[in-house]
């Protein structure tokens, strides 16, 4: 079968251009904000460990910031391209203002191969990068994040080679850092943190006992992995199946979360878990199950199968994992999406926390996080569940309802300059 090729900038603009519609934005206002403020594309040279020099092509775009700082995650993969990023920086732009936070929205990327790297060549690469998009970023202006391949210890080159050109310490200004060096309490669990919260209140409004759910997770990446520990933890859910790069595994009988991360720590892999069918990452897709979690890549549910999708709930932890066309055939069925710029919002927020805190030089118990995450999660789900039910749409476009209209708000008030 022909894969289906969707551009995930075109998803953007659509999703964008159907809340415009509803809004009855002006045309100077769509204008502005169909298109990101800025782009930055860079080719950079990095020493190899055989002595050869490679060249790698990185990006930085800034969608929006009329709301404060641009904010968004850096990403390393051969598949980065600049529309990806460009509809990254738009989906954070909407994630940061359906959530409430004072923050714009921009994306990063790479495009390379970090698991063919070796550590060396991976920390050179990654402060070259960072020296590229000095110009860019900083805690004012921009402040960048871990996102797919990336980790605290990735952010911890960036901060230091941002504060080496300054000479001084700036930690404020990317956050998802180690906690030796600013990082925040509750940052690695607070994407899959936020899934659990709208999971729960989203199987509240439909009536669903967790306890008698089969969850099936797509990715078992850091949001997957936990998403899926916490859900089988703290609601009790059945985790039927779950699945990284490699394929799947399920048991509808229910399978060892703790067990398949021990597994999947040792062997690099969820291939070949004991008591479990291998299944690929497509057929996972369209398993039995009441709740549907891809946290992955974008453009997994499609045209081609949303209508063989079985799940009662989705909830989009990745990011553009629904295209509009599967969107409204899931729609059409009765399935309930809640929107990935709302159920993995999670992140940004603990980003946010971890910001405020770097600024401040005071930082917070991870208690104190978790419940203040807990309390905007909570509060925006109720928020984009109420506009959804006043406009009489679904959640998606409630979520952009509210989100389109706080930017719109902001980008009115400030005008057009000069």
């Amino acid at each position: 079968m022909a894969v289906e090729i969707v551009n995930p900038y075109d998803v953007a603009v659509a999703q964008f251009d159907e809340a415009a519609d509803r809004l009855g934005l002006s045309q100077s206002m769509r204008a502005i904000l169909r298109k990101p403020k800025r782009e930055l594309i860079v080719n950079f040279p990095v020493r190899m460990d055989n002595g050869d020099v490679e060249m790698f092509t990185g990006y930085r775009v800034q969608h929006n910031i009329n709301r404060g700082p641009a904010k968004g995650g850096i990403r390393f993969s051969p598949e980065v391209s600049l529309d990806e990023v460009r509809a990254l920086a738009m989906w954070m732009t909407w994630k940061c203002a359906v959530v409430g936070i004072p923050f714009g929205g921009a994306k990063g990327g790479v495009i390379c191969d970090p698991h063919n790297m070796s550590r060396a060549e991976l920390e050179r690469m990654t402060r070259r990068y960072a020296t590229e998009i000095s110009i860019l970023i900083g805690p004012d202006s921009d402040i960048p994040a871990p996102d797919m391949n990336t980790n605290p210890q990735i952010m911890g080159w960036i901060m230091d080679t941002f504060s080496m050109h300054m000479g001084y310490s700036i930690p404020a200004v990317i956050t998802g850092k180690p906690l030796a060096i600013g990082g925040s309490e509750g940052r690695l669990e607070a994407t899959a943190r936020g899934v659990l919260v709208v999971t729960r209140e989203a199987m509240q409004d439909l009536d669903m006992n967790p306890a008698d759910c089969s969850v099936v997770v797509q990715g078992f990446g850091n949001v997957g992995s936990i998403s899926a520990r916490l859900l089988h933890d703290e609601l009790d859910c059945n985790i039927v199946a779950v699945s990284d790069i490699s394929g799947g595994i399920y048991n509808p009988k229910g399978i060892d979360v703790h067990r398949a991360l021990r597994y999947s720590k040792e062997h690099g892999t969820l291939k070949g878990f004991p008591d479990s069918e291998a299944v690929s990452n497509a057929e996972l897709l369209e398993l039995p199950c009441d709740v549907l979690i891809p946290a992955a890549l974008e453009n997994q549910l499609t045209a081609r199968n949303a209508t063989r999708v079985k799940a009662r709930l989705v909830i989009e932890a990745a990011n553009g994992p629904t295209t509009p066309e599967a969107d409204h055939i899931l729609n059409d069925h009765g399935v309930t999406i809640v929107p990935d710029i709302l159920s993995n919002a999670g992140g940004v927020t603990v980003s946010y926390f971890e910001w405020v805190q770097d600024l401040q030089r005071f930082f917070w118990a991870e208690h104190e996080i978790n419940n203040r995450l807990e309390s905007i999660m909570s509060r925006s789900y109720d928020a984009v569940r109420r506009k959804s039910e006043e406009q009489e749409c679904n959640l998606r476009m409630g979520a952009y309802l509210l989100a389109v209209a706080r930017v719109a708000e902001a980008t009115e008030i400030r005008g057009v300059y000069p």
